[in-house]
């Protein structure tokens, strides 16, 4: 899957922009529905995956991938489900490390750790620097309730492997009420004390799942609280690219994010834009209206014309998100999983 040089970038191409004003430089890509964990706050334990045929190929994900980086995308995470349980994946990684410095500036990976230990090397040599690694508690029997299927000790072994590669691990802890809120405070002093940054993420209100959601629900206004009772906590200008807001923590030295999408939403400098493993392209996470990209291609479109399909698509991107956690919600704010959309 070698990108031709026709390809490249024309710098002076004009960049996304959305409505809004907002440049879109960001593209989110799930590669997979399918996970190797079964998470509480994601996915019903007995989930019903997409049949395979429903999903982009490798190829077809490259294609859209390049058409995003000519139109002036400087940022690419790959997410699922699980991305580094897709079958040869590590081909389509290689082919857009490729880009970087040609038109691409970073190449990223939100993983759940469990393949780190077997792709760390070769994620390293195809040009990734940075995986957001989930860990959302350091008890090996809660990790296990949590995430259904998984197992803690392997994915701490993965994390070693990772930054013995030279990769730089954040890790990514979704706060749940009555479950790992306790554990919070315990949880940065090991990530910091290991090198890793680390960012607490509100439930989002995405699929149904056979957990009530306003019962894992726990503001991080709530939590940021509690852990001044602890740390002194700073105010940072560092930024990722992606919506955690941080602050720097002096008893640890280290840096702690914030994703608040109930709380306090990050839309007004949203900058990223969800491609999904069925080739839809969603311009909000919270939002249901999308652009079928895989139907473009299976219409012949690519090149200029694809690109314009997406230029299209992203001048419906709205302003803000409807996310809301209530008893009075009859469901879930969108139906479909973060897995589908990528997490």
């Amino acid at each position: 899957m070698l990108i031709n040089q026709e390809e490249k970038i024309n710098n002076n191409i004009s960049p996304l922009m959305d409505p809004f004003g907002r440049a879109i430089s960001y593209l989110r890509v799930s590669l997979t529905d399918r996970c190797d964990f079964r998470c509480v706050y994601c996915m019903s334990e007995n989930m019903s995956f997409l049949p395979k045929s429903d999903v982009l190929s490798l190829e077809e994900i490259e294609t859209i991938c390049t058409s995003f980086i000519n139109l002036g995308t400087k940022k690419i995470r790959l997410t699922g489900g699980e991305p580094l349980v897709r079958k040869n994946v590590l081909t389509l990684i290689k082919s857009l490390g490729s880009r970087i410095g040609s038109g691409l500036e970073e190449l990223t990976i939100t993983t759940n750790g469990s393949q780190l230990s077997r792709f760390s090397d070769q994620l390293y040599e195809y040009g990734v620097r940075r995986v957001n690694v989930s860990i959302d508690t350091l008890k090996p029997e809660l990790f296990k309730k949590i995430t259904r299927w998984g197992n803690l000790e392997k994915v701490l072994n993965g994390l070693k492997a990772a930054t013995k590669a030279g990769l730089k691990c954040k890790i990514n802890a979704v706060a749940l009420k009555d479950v790992n809120e306790d554990e919070l405070q315990n949880m940065i002093e090991w990530a910091h004390n290991e090198g890793h940054d680390f960012t607490i993420i509100e439930t989002m209100p995405m699929g149904e799942i056979s957990e009530d959601r306003t019962d894992q629900y726990l503001p991080l206004s709530l939590v940021r609280a509690n852990l001044r009772k602890k740390f002194t906590l700073t105010e940072s200008e560092y930024k990722t690219g992606g919506p955690a807001r941080y602050v720097k923590i002096k008893e640890t030295g280290g840096r702690l994010g914030f994703i608040t999408p109930l709380t306090h939403n990050f839309c007004e400098s949203c900058n990223r834009v969800r491609l999904t493993c069925t080739g839809m392209l969603y311009m909000c996470l919270g939002q249901d209206d999308s652009a079928n990209l895989r139907k473009e291609l299976q219409d012949g479109k690519k090149g200029i014309e694809l690109e314009e399909s997406i230029r299209e698509a992203i001048l419906r991107k709205p302003k803000g998100h409807d996310f809301e956690i209530s008893r009075r919600a009859s469901g879930p704010a969108v139906k479909r999983h973060m897995s589908v959309t990528g997490g």
